[in-house]
């Protein structure tokens, strides 16, 4: 007899019909309805930023009068005020209104070219120096400058304070556009020398010239008008007084960028490193010593 094959099993596994998830089925985790969560956060902070500048921009203060009139004060000499008196201390103020037509051509060069070389091409927010400093936080993993223009430190001085958040920030990028918008290069700069803090109390670049070397910002040597550029970044604690090493090598730095760009000339250039030198006490580097001429 032929075997037979043995009879098939029943499968163990059993199809099921495929049903329809009714309406108030769960649906499954990690994929929530509407698209990717972070793109609803996304837009919500973009109306948001959108509505506070809004709301902010309607507050800035009228700065068209400034095209025409000098401010009285300042928010950082305010800040500096109230500093002083909770310190016990009374508070100093040193400062005299001049044009820039006062003030010696090397000097205002010498702080263009140390906070804004970029000033005249841009208005009001560099974005070229925001991306380099950027990479360079990136690069080098720590915050590293500021990349702040002429026109934000001025509406910084002018209208805020030195505090360093995000909101204080989005305020100085709306007020620096107001500025560059109702005011002239040449108004800004001018206004920016005659705020800016000099030192303890020292405000504006005539003050400066008499409080650190007993002359007047016409007469500053280019020596003198690159220290004076150089304490910016720092003006309460690299004062020429104390002849800080750091003052004397942004100086220098500054004083050979003045004559690469053709501010000064080479002769200018040796003249004012000898004179650096001589200021800070120490012998000068080959081939700076100033013509005998």
């Amino acid at each position: 007899m032929t075997s037979r094959p043995p009879p098939a099993r029943p499968s163990t596994v059993r199809m099921q019909k495929t049903k329809q998830p009714s309406s108030g089925a769960r649906r499954p985790a990690g994929k929530p309805s509407g698209g990717p969560a972070w793109r609803r956060w996304a837009l919500g902070g973009w109306l948001m930023l959108a509505l506070w500048f809004g709301v902010e921009a309607a507050r800035l203060p009228d700065v068209g009068a400034l095209r025409t009139q000098n401010p009285r004060t300042t928010a950082l000499m305010a800040q500096r005020a109230e500093e002083a008196l909770e310190a016990g201390t009374k508070p100093r103020v040193r400062q005299a209104w001049v044009s820039l037509g006062a003030v010696a051509p090397h000097a205002v060069d010498a702080v263009l070219c140390s906070e804004d070389a970029r000033f005249y091409r841009h208005e009001g927010v560099d974005w070229t120096e925001v991306e380099n400093a950027f990479e360079q936080s990136v690069r080098e993993a720590r915050l590293g400058r500021g990349a702040s223009t002429l026109t934000q430190q001025l509406a910084k001085n002018l209208y805020l304070s030195t505090d360093r958040s995000l909101l204080r920030k989005g305020k100085e990028l709306l007020l620096a556009r107001q500025l560059e918008s109702h005011l002239s290069k040449q108004r800004i700069l001018a206004l920016y020398l005659n705020v800016v803090e000099w030192g303890e109390g020292v405000y504006g670049i005539e003050a400066a010239a008499r409080e650190h070397f007993g002359v007047s910002a016409r007469s500053l040597s280019v020596a003198q008008g690159a220290m004076l550029a150089a304490m910016l970044p720092a003006p309460r604690r690299w004062l020429p007084a104390q002849r800080p090493e750091t003052l004397r090598t942004r100086a220098g730095v500054i004083i050979g960028r003045l004559e690469r760009e053709g501010r000064i000339s080479a002769a200018q250039a040796r003249e004012a490193q000898a004179e650096l030198s001589r200021f800070f006490g120490v012998p000068p580097a080959p081939g700076l010593v100033a013509d005998a001429s």
